[in-house]
């Protein structure tokens, strides 16, 4: 199996640990006389069997993510962090836009008059270029783990 499709797996079986638990939740109360349409029991059974299996394979990926370079010598798990720090920056960068370019009302000349104190244009070059980057780097990291087996 390659990285990517054990990822893919991954997100699968989060998927179905928390929709375990939301049918866990829907039967845990039922009225006087009345069943659960499921057995709480053995959801709660079948959510830790899978958490189990997710541990170990979430054990599995990140040591092959250690283990693992890119053609630039960075480890799969330092360009992971890398790609997460970046796309973090230009989040923060493109919520400062967002704000700045809000519309101030005033209803009258009296009230105070907001200015925005950076610029826009500088900021909105430096979320491109972070986006360039977490795409270069990205592409780097999909492309080792669609050829890296997990094992």
């Amino acid at each position: 199996m390659k990285l990517a499709e054990a990822l893919l797996l991954r997100s699968e079986y989060q998927k179905k640990i928390e929709s375990l638990q939301s049918r866990i939740l829907a039967n845990i109360k039922v009225q006087e006389n009345d069943r659960p349409l499921e057995n709480p029991q053995e959801l709660i059974k079948a959510v830790f069997e899978l958490s189990d299996q997710l541990c170990a394979l979430i054990q599995k990926i990140n040591a092959r993510n250690g283990e693992v370079t890119l053609p630039t010598g960075q480890t799969l798990s330092e360009a992971i962090v890398e790609r997460d720090m970046l796309m973090k920056k230009r989040n923060m960068l493109a919520s400062i836009v967002a704000k700045a370019q809000e519309k101030d009302y005033r209803l009258t000349h009296a009230e105070v008059k907001m200015n925005v104190v950076v610029s826009v244009e500088e900021t909105q070059k430096q979320i491109d270029s972070l986006s360039q980057k977490f795409r270069e780097l990205d592409t780097r990291i999909q492309e080792t783990n669609w050829t890296t087996e997990a094992e």
